[in-house]
């Protein structure tokens, strides 16, 4: 069966598994309700929590990845119906009244450890999110509000993909192959942002990006049924309940954040914006005007001019094996960890390429399993991602519940009998989901409700982001960067210079990214909006990202981030900024010191989310940054190496 559950070696599988879980899940909300109030409690509620997310995260992961068609429409119905169960569970005045009690016994309180008491609030927290503590007429206008809300970030999820369509004469005859023709129609996808003709990105980017009347219906209602929620069950806004138990802790420092983080890039993005405007001049002197389309076009072709960072001349030093090999290497120096291949059982993967690692300590033996499922295939979705199958957890017998994640990237498919080799950005993705891995792997809780990755948003990219500075620092790449063919190290002059060439028109790139984190906060915060949604892009747009808006079109309708970050798209500039100061201050001196290694784990990966984002931070950092700590990490990230710089000119 998949991952090793046996019932899960047909798609019908599922049906039985989710049963059992149902099945599991009355038992102990029973047990819950007529336990008397102490740490037992807690143990029920977690012990709830995992029969209930093993099912629903194997789903999760299953729906979007698994090549049979049946068996990720199987895991779309579990992952519905244990979502309603979920939704019931919150709303259940009695299972909530057994936490309550305990929440409210002092003396039993104060006997608990900080982990448990924490893990107990987070579950109380959940119930008053869902409105436990409102009349039966309001509470079930919550859970109303609640499958509305999961309804329409699904609609509008679809819409941010689909593809408009444009009668093939209202375009120019020699930009329309770009296109996909049917009939007399021509169908726009994307926003072709790497196509060098400047005419092209800009039908693309106002055809794709042309208003729908539909998709802004589904996100004005979807903006206005969260803040009804939120409203409902307690809080100002919706952003305000989002940021509940994060790192920045409410919407006011978010926003103080951006603005400082937006004062501070402003003349730097400027200058970024004139060196891509005079590209522009040069390229094309009929049209020199700055426009959205042309940012990411530009900005590349700067990069290429500059440092010639064509991805071909590095992929034969970044073969998977030695990359694999480089990262096995690092986690064994800082951490004392070992990365095994292991051989699966049969049905237990889901394509004959996915591998299954073993991550075992020198001391600490098998700590969980990563299946890598690193290959393109049909119907898999694009995207790099890290998925928890099932959370680790001290179990009642005593025993620790291995963790086990996948992680998924989209890599080429190698030709026979040569090494797939990795471009420099695949090469980062995958220490950065490693980074994620990691997390899991190390943050063994005693309570699956908070495991590994398991923790605020805005803290949870930490590990991941901090393992790009250790894929951008040479002295790690030197100990695995090997050409296929040669065996001949990579040069150090070419890592200073694909690092380098990250920082061209950097600051505008943070601009931008600081654009799309104002305009999620306003979006969710005080309600009604003074304006419509575009409108309000279009002021945030000019004020804050500095190229002019254009008319008709409405960005927001593709911004899918809004569903799964919806308040919370600012958390990677802040986990960006965290990680930056941790790389300074821990290990920029020495990437493979273990004594900083061992501290990054005891302070950081080791709690999961068992412990408040800002205390893990401060342990690590021995201090408690302020905003503008944040700031000014993110701000000298864009200098200059001058060692390089100088060099190169």
């Amino acid at each position: 069966g998949l991952f090793g559950v046996p019932e899960l070696s047909c798609p019908e599988g599922f049906q039985e598994a989710q049963d059992k879980a149902l099945q599991e899940s009355e038992q102990l909300v029973q047990k819950a309700c007529s336990a008397p109030p102490g740490p037992e409690t807690v143990m029920i509620f977690d012990q709830l929590s995992d029969s209930l997310c093993r099912v629903a995260d194997l789903a999760d992961f299953v729906k979007v990845a698994h090549p049979d068609f049946a068996f990720r429409e199987a895991a779309e119905e579990a992952c519905r119906n244990i979502g309603t169960v979920v939704e019931k569970l919150n709303t259940d005045v009695e299972l909530c009244q057994s936490l309550r009690r305990l929440l409210a016994d002092e003396t039993v309180m104060s006997s608990l450890d900080t982990e448990t008491r924490r893990v107990a609030e987070l579950f109380m927290f959940d119930f008053e999110i869902s409105g436990i503590h409102l009349d039966e007429e309001k509470r079930k206008k919550a859970v109303d509000l609640n499958v509305r809300i999961l309804d329409l970030c699904n609609e509008f999820l679809i819409g941010t993909h689909i593809p408009n369509k444009i009668d093939k004469h209202v375009l120019p005859e020699h930009i329309r192959y770009n296109f996909i023709a049917e009939g007399n129609y021509l169908r726009v996808a994307g926003l072709h942002a790497d196509c060098p003709d400047d005419l092209v990105r800009e039908a693309a980017y106002k055809i794709f990006l042309h208003s729908n009347t539909q998709q802004l219906a589904r996100l004005e209602e979807l903006l206005a049924s969260r803040n009804s929620l939120a409203q409902l069950v307690g809080y100002d806004t919706f952003a305000h309940r989002a940021l509940q138990g994060t790192m920045a802790k409410n919407p006011e420092t978010v926003r103080q954040f951006l603005e400082k983080l937006s004062e501070q890039l402003s003349k730097r993005s400027q200058k970024d914006f004139e060196m891509m405007t005079k590209m522009k001049m040069k390229l094309n002197p009929h049209n020199s005007m700055l426009m959205p389309w042309d940012h990411p076009y530009y900005s590349g072709v700067l990069r290429a001019e500059r440092y010639n960072i064509d991805p071909g001349l590095y992929s034969p030093f970044f073969s998977l094996g030695s990359c694999m090999e480089g990262l096995n290497s690092l986690f064994s120096q800082l951490l004392g960890i070992s990365l095994y291949a292991e051989q699966t059982k049969r049905g237990e993967i889901w394509s004959e390429d996915v591998r299954k690692l073993a991550v075992v300590h020198e001391t600490e033996g098998l700590l969980g399993y990563i299946y890598c499922d690193f290959f393109q295939r049909p119907d898999k979705p694009h995207q790099d991602c890290h998925f928890t199958v099932r959370g680790g957890r001290l179990k009642e017998n005593g025993e620790y519940q291995l963790p086990v994640v996948v992680l998924m990237l989209s890599l080429p498919n190698s030709a026979r009998g040569a090494p797939t080799l990795l471009s420099p950005g695949m090469m980062e993705n995958l220490f950065h989901e490693m980074g994620h891995a990691m997390h899991s792997m190390l943050g063994r809780t005693r309570y699956q409700h908070v495991t590994g990755t398991r923790c605020a948003t805005d803290f949870a990219e930490v590990p991941s982001i901090l393992m790009e500075y250790f894929a951008n620092d040479y002295r790690v790449v030197n100990q695995f960067a090997r050409h296929y063919k040669t065996g001949q190290p990579l040069p150090k002059n070419m890592v200073s210079r694909l690092c380098e060439s990250k920082k061209v028109c950097a600051a505008a790139d943070m601009q931008l990214q600081v654009f799309y984190a104002v305009l999620d906060q306003i979006y969710h915060g005080k309600h009604p909006l003074k304006k419509s949604t575009t409108e309000i892009l279009k002021e945030t747009q000019e004020k804050v990202y500095g190229l002019p808006y254009v008319p008709n079109t409405a960005w927001q309708l593709r911004f899918s981030h809004l569903v799964g970050y919806g308040a919370k798209y600012y958390s990677y500039l802040m986990s960006r900024a965290v990680a930056s100061m941790v790389w300074k201050q821990c290990f920029a001196q020495n990437p493979f010191d273990r004594a900083m290694g061992e501290r990054y784990r005891r302070e950081m990966l080791a709690h999961g989310g068992g412990k408040e984002p800002m205390l893990m931070v401060q342990g690590m950092l021995q201090k408690s940054p302020s905003v503008e700590d944040f700031v000014d990490a993110l701000v000298s990230d864009l200098d200059h190496d001058f060692e390089t710089f100088t060099m190169d000119s």
